[in-house]
Order: structure tokens, then sequence, then C-alpha cells
């Protein structure tokens, strides 16, 4: 009963061949970046407090495998099959995967110093502003589900790894001022709750409008056969719904728990004085 249930081309020989041709060099570029981080961590985990010696390889190794299950997994054979596959991929890549990076990044300068050579610091420091991360990940969500760009990404394999390489650097860029693995911070730790605010803002609209629609958005989901004997519009319905409520969670938790921090001594020194107060 589950074979029928799946799609007729999710079972075909070329779209196995397809999803093997993926995940062969995906899962062999994954497993060489953990050697490569795991060895540089290595050679300062020996200076690191005890927590972020464990914390950092398995918050960077999640992010790795997090990709490989949007880019090197299985689950890439139901991309065209399914808008809500495609949507998970995405929020797997930027909203997942992008932060776990950069949470275990932060020795990497000491493992490799290279990355402070002035030239490389140089460029970070140019690209890292909020700024620029908020527009750039702002635009590549808005402009790759504009349907005419989204459908390019569909037809064309090629294109379709230029819309991956844009949403992963997107989604390392929105949340380098957020995590600050290195470099100092550009404005105040107050302005992050702000700033992950307003990036829900555009995808809600976007979210909102995929989720409302009463007709198929994307063109190659009309014919498509998607699982679970969904249609293409109540498929379209349940990936707005998820990137919805998916980014507003993801955005939103750190955005408490920074602003929980923040207010944290000022609530401290307060009852401080209040308590001197009262015992006056």
């Amino acid at each position: 009963m589950l074979l029928r249930s799946l799609p007729a081309r999710l079972l075909s020989p070329h779209t196995h061949l397809l999803a093997h041709s993926w995940s062969l060099p995906v899962t062999f570029a994954l497993i060489l970046t953990a050697v490569v981080y795991l060895r540089g961590w290595l050679r300062v985990q020996g200076a690191l407090p005890p927590t972020a010696r464990v914390s950092r390889p398995i918050a960077f190794l999640g992010g790795l495998l997090a990709l490989w299950i949007a880019v090197g997994s299985p689950l890439r054979s139901l991309d065209e099959e399914m808008l809500v596959v495609h949507m998970v991929k995405h929020l797997l890549v930027m909203a997942v995967a992008a932060p776990l990076l950069l949470l275990g990044a932060p020795d990497l300068p000491l493992a490799y110093p290279f990355l402070h050579w002035p030239p490389i610091a140089r460029v970070t420091r140019a690209l890292t502003h909020p700024v620029f991360c908020w527009l750039s990940a702002t635009l590549a969500v808005m402009v790759w589900h504009v349907p005419a760009v989204f459908e390019l990404g569909m037809r064309s394999h090629w294109w379709h790894h230029v819309q991956f390489a844009c949403f992963f650097a997107a989604g390392l860029l929105f949340w380098w001022p957020v995590i600050q693995p290195w470099q100092k911070a550009r404005w105040s730790r107050w302005s992050i709750p702000v700033y992950l605010f307003l990036a829900t803002l555009p995808c809600d609209v976007l979210s909102a409008y995929l989720t409302f629609c009463d007709y198929v958005v994307y063109a190659p989901y009309v014919g498509a056969s998607p699982a679970l004997n969904a249609s293409a519009l109540q498929d379209q319905q349940v990936a707005g719904a998820l990137m919805w409520v998916g980014i507003t969670f993801v955005y939103l938790l750190p955005a408490v728990v920074i602003t929980i921090e923040l207010l944290s001594p000022e609530i401290s020194t307060l009852k401080v004085l209040v308590h001197e107060a009262d015992f006056r």
C-alpha cells in the first residue's frame, strides 16, 4: 500500500539514478568538510571551556547533517513532486544548517590562522554588515520564489544548484550578526531582536500568499502527483503553512532568548536596589 501511494516518477530508475548521482559528491564533500573541521578542532580543543569542547563540534556536525538531508539524501528525489519537500529543503539549509555551522565555527580562526589574514578579514567584515546580511537573505527568499525564477530552477539542474548556493550563502550571512562566530559585533546586541523580527515579515507575506491562494502558483507542480494522495493545491497550502510556522518559530525564539539575556543583568540589578531600599 505504501508503494502504491508514492508517485510513479519516484520509483523510476531515472529518479533513483539522479538521486544517487547527487548523493555521492555531496556526501563526499560534507565528509571532507567534517574531517577538516575536526582536525582543526583537535588543535585547539585543549584551550576551550569544557562545554565548548562538546557543544561546538556537535553543532557543526549537526549543520552538516542538515545539509546532507537537504541535498545529499534521497529526500531530493521528491523535490519535483511536492512543494512541501522543496520548502523543507530550504528551511533545512537556511534556518537549520546555517546557524548550526556558525555556532560550531568560533574556533576556526584559531585552528586556521589564514582566516585572520587582512584581505580575508576585510572581505568578511564587508560582507557581514547587518544591513547587507538582512537584505541578502530577504532578497534570496523573495526573488527565488517569484514564479518565473522558481520555475527556472525547476527546469535546469544548473540553476537548481545556483538556487541552493544562494540559499546557503544567504543563510550564513543572515545568521552571522546574530551568532557572531568571530569579529566584533557591528551593532548593539539590542538591535538583534528587531533584526530577527523584521526578517519574519517578508516570509510571512510569501507564506500567507501560498497558504491562502486558491490556485497553484508554480506551474511545474500542476501536473505533479504528490505523495499521500494530496492535490497540488493542498501541497502548496501545507508548504506555505510550514514556512509560516517554521520561520516564525526559528527567528523569534532566538530573539526571545537574546532579549532575556540582555534583560537579566538589569533585572538582577533592579532586585538588588529594591532589596536595599526595603532594608533601609
